[in-house]
C-alpha cells in the first residue's frame, strides 16, 4: 500500500524540529529580546483551525510560565468590522501555516498600527503575515501536501515554546525544547492500537484535557472530524462535567489526555467518573479503574509533554483514518489553504 502524504509528514516531525531549532535559532533569540524589552502586559493571538489550537497551547504555556494573560482575538474584528484595538502594551502573535489568510493578515496589520509588538509564526517566511509583522519565526518544516496539518502544527508550538523559554530565560524549558526532536521520535513508536480498534466503527467520541493538553484535545477532535469522519468534541476535563457528561452512557468512547502536572489528579478523577457512567475511557500515561491506559513518552517537561502526545496521536489517527476507509490526505470539502475574510 502506498504511504500517505500525512504518514510521511508525521514521520518528518523530528527532523523538521531539528531543522527549526538549528536554522531559526537566531530569529528566536531576536524575537525573545524584543519581548523582554517590551515586557508586554498582554499577549493576543490571531489564528484559525489547527493554528488556533497551537495558539491555545501557547496561551496556557505563556500564562503558566510568564504570568502574562493571553487572549485570542477574532480576526474579523479587523478584517470585517474594522475596529481598532488598544494594544500599546501588548504583543500580538499570529500563527498561520500558509501565512496567506486575509483576515489574519488584516488583524496583524491592525495590531502593528495600534502599537503592538507583532510576531508571525509561519512556514513561509515571505508570506503576507510575515511581512505584516516586525518579527517572524520561520518554521522551515518543508512542504506539507496533506490537507490535514501535522508537522506544521507541531513546529508552530515548538517555535512558541522556544520563544517563551528564551524570553523568560528558563533553563529547564530551554533544555526541554532542545531535546524535543528525540521525544518526538519516541512518540512515533507508541502503540495505541487498542484505541484504533475501539474507534474503527465509532460514530462519536469525547476528547478531554486540561491546561496545554486541552489544546491538544481540540486538535485531536478536529483531526477525528477531518480525517476519519468521526464526530468528536473536545472539552476541558472540568468543563465536560458541566453538562456534556449527560451524553455519556454505556460504551461511549472517551480519550483523555493526561500529563504529569498539577491537573493530573483532576483528569484522572473525571476519567473515573465517566467510567462509572459506562464510558469506554482511554487515558494517556495514567491509571484509572477500568480505563485503558495508553503508553506515553516519559520524563518530558510538562509544558512540552502535551505536544509529544500530539505526535503520538497523529501516528494513531492516520492509521485509524485508513482503517475507516478514508483518505487522510484529502478530507472531503476541504482545501490546504483556506482564505477567510
Amino acid at each position: 500500500m502506498t504511504r500517505t502524504h500525512m504518514a510521511r509528514e508525521i514521520a518528518e516531525i523530528p527532523l523538521a524540529a531539528t531543522r527549526f531549532l538549528t536554522e531559526s535559532r537566531e530569529a528566536v533569540q531576536t524575537a525573545a529580546e524584543a519581548f523582554r524589552a517590551a515586557d508586554p502586559d498582554l499577549v493576543i493571538t490571531v489564528a484559525r483551525g489547527s493554528s488556533d489550537h497551537a495558539a491555545s497551547y501557547l496561551k496556557y504555556a505563556i500564562e503558566l510560565l510568564a504570568g502574562v494573560p493571553v487572549a485570542s482575538v477574532g480576526p474579523s474584528v479587523a478584517s470585517i468590522y474594522g475596529r481598532p484595538l488598544r494594544l500599546r502594551q501588548a504583543a500580538c502573535i499570529g500563527i498561520s501555516q500558509s501565512g496567506q489568510s486575509p483576515d489574519i493578515v488584516a488583524m496583524m496589520r491592525a495590531a502593528m498600527q495600534a502599537g503592538g509588538l507583532g510576531l508571525a509564526i509561519t512556514n513561509h517566511a515571505n508570506s503576507p503575515i510575515a511581512q505584516a509583522s516586525t518579527y517572524c519565526l520561520p518554521l522551515l518544516a518543508g512542504t506539507e501536501q496533506s490537507v490535514a496539518a501535522t508537522k506544521t502544527f507541531v513546529i508552530s508550538i515548538l517555535a512558541g515554546l522556544a520563544l517563551l523559554a528564551e524570553w523568560q530565560e528558563d533553563i529547564a524549558l530551554q533544555q526541554a525544547v532542545t531535546q524535543a526532536p528525540r521525544a518526538f521520535a519516541a512518540a512515533l513508536e507508541l502503540d495505541w492500537s487498542p484505541l484504533t480498534q475501539r474507534l474503527e466503527n465509532a460514530s462519536s467520541a469525547f476528547v478531554l484535557g486540561r491546561g496545554p493538553a486541552f489544546a491538544i484535545a481540540c486538535e485531536a477532535a478536529l483531526k477525528f472530524k477531518e480525517t476519519c469522519g468521526l464526530h468528536a468534541e473536545a472539552y476541558s476535563a472540568a468543563e465536560v462535567l458541566h453538562g456534556p457528561a449527560a451524553l455519556v452512557e454505556a460504551q461511549f468512547p472517551v480519550l483523555a489526555f493526561a500529563i504529569e502536572d498539577a491537573a493530573l489528579p483532576h483528569v484522572v478523577a473525571t476519567a473515573q467518573r465517566l467510567v462509572a457512567q459506562g464510558a469506554d475511557v482511554f487515558l494517556t500515561g495514567a491509571n484509572a479503574a477500568r480505563a485503558v491506559t495508553l503508553p506515553v513518552v516519559t520524563g518530558v517537561h510538562p509544558l512540552l509533554a502535551p505536544l509529544v502526545l500530539a505526535v503520538g496521536f497523529y501516528g494513531f489517527v492516520e492509521t485509524l483514518s485508513r482503517q475507516r476507509g478514508y483518505d487522510p490526505d484529502l478530507p472531503r470539502h476541504l482545501r490546504k489553504v483556506t482564505e477567510t475574510r
